[in-house]
C-alpha cells in the first residue's frame, strides 16, 4: 500500500511526468485515429470485394474459357452446402458511343441478371432494377432490344463531395462493344479480316459497387451477347466463371474445400467428352484467393503501419526511460531514506514500476478518449474544411469512397491499451532496477572537499 501511495505522490507532485503522460497519450491518440481509419478502408473494401463475387469462384486460367459450366451448376444445386450459383462469361472489348467520339476499352460480363444477384450484390449496386434485377437489360425505350448495365463512371461524372447526379429513367444512349472471338484453341474464331464481332446495345441502368474497377470499367451484358462476343457459343458452350454462395452457417474456406472435392469428381466423370481437356486449366478458389491481386496492396500497407507504429512505440520507450532516469537523479535522497528505514530493493523497484503504470494508464485514457473524439467528429471537420478552404483527406471524384471510416473498434482499443502500458513499463524498467540496486550508505554519505 504504502509502495502504492509513494508512486502516486512522485506522480503528482513532478512536473515532468507531464512529459512521460503528454507522450504516451500522443502516441496512443496517432495509433488510434490510423489503425481505425485503416481498418475501416480495409474492411469496408474486403466486404464489397466479397459481395462483388460471391463465397467462392471456380474460374479458368484461360482467355477461351471452360465447357460444362451448366452441368456442374445443377450438379452443386443439389448439395445442401450451396444456396445458389451462377456462371458469367468475361471478355475484353472496345466500347464507343454511337453518336460521340467516347471510346474506352473494357472488361464486358455476360450474366443472367436473377441468378447472379442471387450470389452476389448485383442487384442492389443497380440504380434502376434493384427491386427487378430481372429486368436489368431491358431498356426502357426500346424494351425488344438488348440492354447493358455499365459501371457508373462510364456514364456519369463525379463530384468533389463524391457524389452522383444519376436521372430518374436511363436516357437513351447507343452503345457498341466489339470483341475478339476465339475457339477453343486460343486461336480467332474467325479467319480473314472479318475477326472481331460487335453488338449494339442499349444503355439500360448503371451499378455503383464502390470499387474503382467495376465501376469504372466493365460491362454487364445478357450472357448469350458475351458468347456471341468472344466466341464461347460453339463449338461448345463456354464459360469464364462460376460464382457460387454458400448456405447459412457454411464459411468460404470449408465450402471451398467441398466444392474442389466435387469439381475432381466432375473433371473425372467429363473424362472422354469433346474439350474435357480445358477443365484442367480451372481453378476453386475462396474469394479471398480469387480477389488477391486486389486485397493484397492493401493488407501490404496495413503491416507497414503496423512497422512504423512498432518504430513509434520504441520512441515512447525511450521516452519514458529518459523522464524516469530524470526523476530518479532527483529522487536519490529519498530512495536512500526508503532503503535505511528497511524497504527491500524489489519494493523500490516497484514503486518507480508504479509510477510508470499511473503514467501509462493515464496516458492510454486521455490518448483513447481523444482518439475516439476526434474519430467521431472526423467527418464533420473535413466537411468545414472543405466548405471554408476547398481541402479533403481524399479527394472523392478519385478514390471510391463516400466518407472517412469512423467506427471505433473496440479490438484494436484494447491492443493499443496494452501496447502502450507495456512502452511505459519497459521503458521504466532499467531505471527503476537502477534505483533499487543503490546502496542507502553511498547515497546519504555527505561528500567532504
Amino acid at each position: 500500500m504504502i509502495g502504492l501511495k509513494l508512486s502516486w505522490r512522485y506522480f503528482w507532485h513532478r512536473r515532468i511526468s507531464i512529459l512521460a503522460v503528454a507522450s504516451v497519450a500522443l502516441c496512443v491518440f496517432i495509433v488510434v485515429i490510423v489503425m481505425s481509419v485503416m481498418n475501416g478502408l480495409a474492411g469496408d473494401f474486403k466486404e464489397k470485394c466479397h459481395r462483388f463475387v460471391g463465397d467462392c469462384v471456380i474460374r479458368s486460367q484461360s482467355l477461351v474459357g471452360f465447357p460444362y459450366a451448366a452441368d456442374f451448376i445443377r450438379e452443386l444445386e443439389k448439395q445442401p452446402f450451396v444456396a445458389a450459383a451462377s456462371e458469367t462469361v468475361q471478355g475484353m472489348g472496345l466500347m464507343t458511343y454511337l453518336g460521340t467520339s467516347f471510346e474506352a476499352g473494357v472488361e464486358y460480363v455476360g450474366i443472367d441478371p436473377q441468378k447472379y444477384s442471387e450470389v452476389t450484390n448485383f442487384a442492389k449496386t443497380l440504380q434502376y432494377h434493384a427491386d427487378k434485377p430481372e429486368n436489368a437489360f431491358v431498356p426502357p425505350d426500346v424494351p425488344e432490344l438488348d440492354g447493358c448495365v455499365l459501371g457508373i463512371d462510364l456514364i456519369l461524372l463525379r463530384s468533389d463531395t463524391g457524389e452522383y447526379s444519376p436521372s430518374s429513367r436511363p436516357f437513351l444512349l447507343r452503345v457498341n462493344i466489339s470483341g475478339f472471338p476465339l475457339n477453343p484453341k486460343g486461336g480467332f474464331a474467325r479467319a480473314g479480316t472479318d475477326t472481331v464481332s460487335s453488338k449494339t446495345f442499349y444503355y439500360s441502368d448503371h451499378i455503383h459497387s464502390g470499387l474503382v474497377r467495376p465501376d469504372g470499367g466493365m460491362v454487364y451484358i445478357p450472357l448469350r451477347q458475351a458468347r456471341l462476343l468472344s466466341g464461347m457459343d460453339s463449338p461448345i458452350e463456354r464459360s469464364s466463371t462460376i460464382h457460387i454462395r454458400f448456405a447459412d452457417g457454411v464459411t468460404a474456406e470449408d465450402g471451398t474445400e467441398k466444392v474442389r472435392q466435387h469439381w475432381r469428381e466432375f473433371m473425372q466423370s467429363c473424362r472422354g467428352k469433346p474439350y474435357a481437356e480445358m477443365l484442367d486449366s480451372v481453378g476453386v478458389q475462396t474469394w479471398r484467393q480469387d480477389r488477391r491481386e486486389w486485397i493484397a496492396p492493401m493488407d501490404k500497407e496495413k503491416m507497414m503501419l503496423a512497422l512504423l507504429f512498432l518504430m513509434l512505440g520504441i520512441v515512447t520507450v525511450f521516452i519514458i526511460c529518459v523522464v524516469f532516469y530524470m526523476i530518479i537523479g532527483h529522487k536519490s535522497r529519498d530512495l536512500g531514506i526508503l532503503k535505511s528505514v528497511g524497504m527491500s530493493s524489489p519494493s523500490v523497484a516497484a514503486v518507480f514500476l508504479g509510477f510508470a503504470g499511473i503514467v501509462g494508464i493515464v496516458g492510454t485514457i486521455l490518448g483513447t478518449a481523444s482518439g475516439c473524439l476526434f474519430l467521431w467528429k472526423i467527418n464533420d471537420m473535413e466537411n468545414w474544411l472543405y466548405n471554408h478552404y476547398g481541402w479533403r483527406v481524399w479527394d472523392r471524384s478519385i478514390y471510391a469512397i463516400d466518407q472517412i471510416p469512423n467506427a471505433v473498434e473496440w479490438s484494436t482499443l484494447m491492443w493499443v491499451a496494452v501496447c502502450a502500458m507495456g512502452a511505459c513499463l519497459v521503458g521504466a524498467l532499467i531505471p527503476s532496477i537502477q534505483a533499487a540496486s543503490k546502496s542507502p550508505v553511498r547515497i546519504l554519505q555527505i561528500s567532504q572537499i
